[in-house]
């Protein structure tokens, strides 16, 4: 009798604790983590990850280090497919611009955006006009001016990429205003922002990231925000001049708007519960005062999303960039 009550002693003992035991611990990386920038150096997606990857190391906010590594080829075609061919691996993280639609659109690569998996919109990125501060042109509706009276083609749009976002909007640019420019592809939205200081192209539509410092020291000029509503970051960021000064493109008779992605994927395989550590993660990132401050000094639309909502919104985004492209004349065969 008495070892009868020793054993059930002893079962209840072990099963209070396996109760008590604490639950194992959630997933979280195990060595560094890749963070790929599908465009070039300088640019509003390679900016962002580089802020990321700086606040994750300054508040300790993963065990491990975060690697930022440019992969621009093929319009960014190389980042993608580099994390599409990653299945299964949690350590590899992917920011995107909407060249995630754009670039499978147009070269008819074997990528889509479901062959990798969502984790959250970070922001949407704005588009402006802009022109050498050199120039004479003061609003919008001057530069059509000049663009009308010149023979066809001869001022020179510089944008990231061919038959990406800034060929897009230069598309609908000439389309809206019945003129007809000259697109020059360079590799990022820095290098697009130096051949406008150096007066290389006439005009860029750059993000307001990668053109903010250039507009500080007095070398380009914003003439109009490609939005149906002007910035809201109302205090001054160059001279006088806020970014809600400047004027809607559409308000200068431009009937052009176009907002982009800035998003974070992972490749295919992700288990649920990795998808949510990045998530948590991403949120702790957007609480610092390093990310309110890219916020500010990019003027970017803060809006956040994650979960079934944001893969509804990025199907419906291809949708767009399909019918966009297809106006364009930007489809490959086969799409």
């Amino acid at each position: 009798m008495r070892k009868q009550l020793f054993a059930l002693a002893l079962g209840t003992t072990a099963l209070v604790a396996a109760f008590a035991a604490p639950a194992a611990a959630a997933w979280q990386p195990t060595r560094p983590v890749e963070f790929i920038v599908p465009a070039g150096t300088g640019g509003g997606a390679d900016q962002m990850a580089r802020v990321i990857q700086g606040i994750v190391t300054k508040h300790n906010l993963m065990p491990t280090a975060m690697v930022v590594i440019n992969k621009a080829g093929g319009a960014g075609g190389e980042g993608f497919l580099d994390v599409k061919s990653a299945r299964g691996n949690p350590h590899k993280l992917v920011v995107t611009l909407s060249n995630l639609f754009t670039t499978p659109l147009a070269t008819g690569i074997p990528f889509g955006w479901k062959d990798l998996t969502p984790v959250a919109m970070m922001a949407l990125d704005e588009f402006v006009l802009w022109v050498n501060a050199d120039t004479p042109y003061k609003t919008a509706q001057d530069y059509i001016k000049a663009m009308k009276a010149a023979p066809p083609g001869q001022f020179k749009m510089g944008g990231t990429g061919s038959k990406q976002e800034d060929q897009i909007i230069t598309v609908a640019l000439e389309k809206s205003a019945g003129v007809k420019m000259t697109y020059i592809p360079f590799k990022g939205g820095g290098e697009v922002a130096v051949q406008l200081v150096g007066g290389h192209v006439d005009s860029t539509v750059n993000n307001p990231i990668e053109a903010v410092a250039q507009w500080r020291a007095g070398k380009v000029r914003p003439l109009c925000v490609f939005d149906e509503k002007t910035l809201p970051v109302t205090d001054k960021i160059a001279g006088d001049q806020a970014w809600s000064d400047i004027p809607t493109c559409k308000s200068a008779g431009l009937d052009v708007e176009y907002l982009m992605l800035r998003g974070i994927f992972m490749p295919p395989g992700a288990t649920n519960e990795q998808v949510d550590y990045y998530v948590d993660l991403m949120k702790k990132v957007r609480e610092t005062p390093e990310w309110k401050q890219l916020m500010h000094d990019g003027a970017f639309n803060q809006t956040f999303m994650s979960g079934d909502d944001y893969t509804k919104w990025v199907d419906k985004e291809e949708q767009r960039h399909r019918e966009l492209m297809k106006g364009a004349g930007f489809l490959a065969a086969g799409n």
